[in-house]
């Protein structure tokens, strides 16, 4: 909050759901902008989760594996449009780069370290991408342009939550999702945000149906189009990991036609990007849909699900096989009928240091955040590039009539650098967020730390090294006399 004091969502709504517009550490006045649309600071929430796994070493150091090589050398590792294509604003005519997962097209569930030969870990929660393109290339959701990736007989593996139906809820662990269709996209329309007619339990609907009665996992992503939601990214899109389709049904929409709806529930095995949490999550009771009682053909899951939670074990896991794909895998290289086996290119450690210099820089000097301000809608500045940005701007804007008479004085609205959100009333008393500044500080004593305990184990491995390479040296010399020694003798007796 504008007064550097930070909260759990679910806490802060309830705070607020009281009637109380005031922090409950200083009291000081809470911004109304925040009241109506809290925002998670993810930044915190990713330095908080880093300094815990920082402390348990978890996959700092993996094991170098041989694994299916992704070859597809002719395409960039990035988005990109073609020589020739017509030229169109945006990301319209651009092409995936390069494939780096080893999964089919339709591959349901998490996606594994197995299936990652570049790096050796997987697609995580809360990794991000800038283009819908580039969740292609990891294998997270597939169509570049549609919202549900899946097949009418077969299911649904993935979803994006972009905001494109006024019927969608969002709450984080659970959401009610708005199938597709209802809207009129003849001739050269690609979006309209009118529907004209009903949907139906078809095509995309109908695979979000099956996937809800098999009880397969749907991988999520979240995109920053979502603007009703307090767990939309800021920026980009947003791997959430994967969900299970509870329920599903018909309702009257808000435009006046009839939608699909779907009732999501998450049941990954990581814990969520908006949560400091360490483990992922367990099974919950479903939550109360008032819409419910209105609904039309109500359908739930009858028999036992096919991804669902161990209770021996701890975790999600499949309880029934996987569905059998029924594409090829892209990414994969075959050379005589058998995959090349080749070792990742690059390191398999996650360095600190990266992730530190990609989520904790100022959006300004894209330096680490130095004395860290999180503004009402979550955006996190250095407070000297703050200042600097506003420097010379008066809060109160003197007005004067043309015959000399003043007017009265009318606020000054102040930008926010990142976005079109009015942060006057905190400039007047911005605060440094501490709890921000502090796990930043740890993870860099942490990293710092870590880089000179390395690079003390391999100035010992080097000395190591040169001692034997010596001994074995000599070895070889004081053998290769002999050996000469004996060669004459056996010549001179032959003679």
């Amino acid at each position: 909050m504008s007064c550097g004091h930070n909260f759990c969502l679910k806490c802060f709504k309830k705070w607020i759901g009281q009637g109380k517009d005031t922090c409950v550490k200083c009291r000081s006045q809470i911004n109304r902008q925040m009241i109506n649309q809290p925002r998670i600071n993810l930044v915190l929430v990713t330095a908080i989760r880093l300094a815990k796994e920082s402390r348990k070493n978890v996959a700092l150091r993996r094991p170098q594996t041989a694994y299916p090589q992704v070859n597809q050398e002719d395409r960039p590792d990035n988005p990109f449009i073609r020589e020739g294509a017509a030229k169109k604003a945006g990301m319209a005519n651009a092409s995936s780069g390069r494939i780096f997962v080893t999964i089919p097209s339709d591959h349901f569930g998490p996606i594994l370290a197995e299936n990652d030969p570049e790096r050796n870990q997987g697609v995580l929660v809360g990794e991000s991408w800038t283009h819908r393109l580039n969740c292609r290339q990891w294998g997270v959701h597939w169509p570049h342009v549609a919202g549900i990736a899946g097949q009418a007989k077969y299911g649904a593996q993935s979803v994006v939550l972009s905001g494109g139906y006024e019927d969608d809820e969002d709450h984080g662990e659970w959401f009610l999702y708005t199938g597709s269709g209802g809207r009129d996209l003849s001739g050269n329309k690609r979006t309209n945000k009118d529907q004209s007619f009903d949907q139906s339990f078809t095509n995309s609907n109908e695979a979000l149906r099956v996937s809800c009665k098999q009880g397969y996992p749907v991988r999520v992503v979240r995109s920053h189009k979502e603007k009703r939601s307090s767990y939309a990214p800021q920026d980009g899109l947003r791997y959430d990991g994967v969900y299970r389709i509870e329920k599903c049904w018909r309702k009257l929409g808000i435009q006046g036609y009839k939608v699909c709806r779907y009732l999501f529930v998450r049941c990954d095995n990581e814990p969520a990007p908006w949560t400091s949490d360490e483990h992922g999550d367990k099974p919950r009771p479903l939550p109360e849909i008032p819409e419910l009682e209105e609904a039309l053909g109500i359908f739930e899951r009858a028999h036992t699900s096919s991804w669902d939670y161990d209770e021996e074990e701890g975790r999600w896991k499949w309880k029934k096989p996987p569905p059998p794909s029924q594409q090829r895998v892209i990414g994969a290289s075959l050379k005589d009928g058998k995959r090349t086996k080749k070792t990742p290119r690059k390191s398999q450690e996650t360095s600190v240091k990266g992730t530190l210099l990609k989520g904790f820089c100022c959006v300004l000097c894209k330096n680490i955040l130095t004395l860290p301000m999180t503004t009402p809608c979550a955006h996190n500045f250095c407070k000297a590039c703050l200042e600097e940005a506003f420097k010379g701007k008066a809060f109160i804007k003197e007005r004067k009539c043309h015959n000399g008479r003043k007017l009265r004085s009318q606020k000054n609205f102040m930008k926010c650098p990142t976005c079109p959100l009015d942060i006057s009333e905190f400039l007047q008393n911005p605060q440094v967020n501490r709890e921000l500044e502090d796990a930043i500080g740890r993870l860099r004593e942490e990293f710092y730390e870590s880089d000179n305990n390395k690079e003390d184990a391999n100035e010992e491995v080097i000395e190591e090294d040169e001692k034997p390479s010596n001994d074995k040296t000599l070895r070889r010399t004081h053998k290769k006399k002999k050996t000469d020694v004996g060669d004459n003798s056996t010549n001179i007796d032959g003679n």
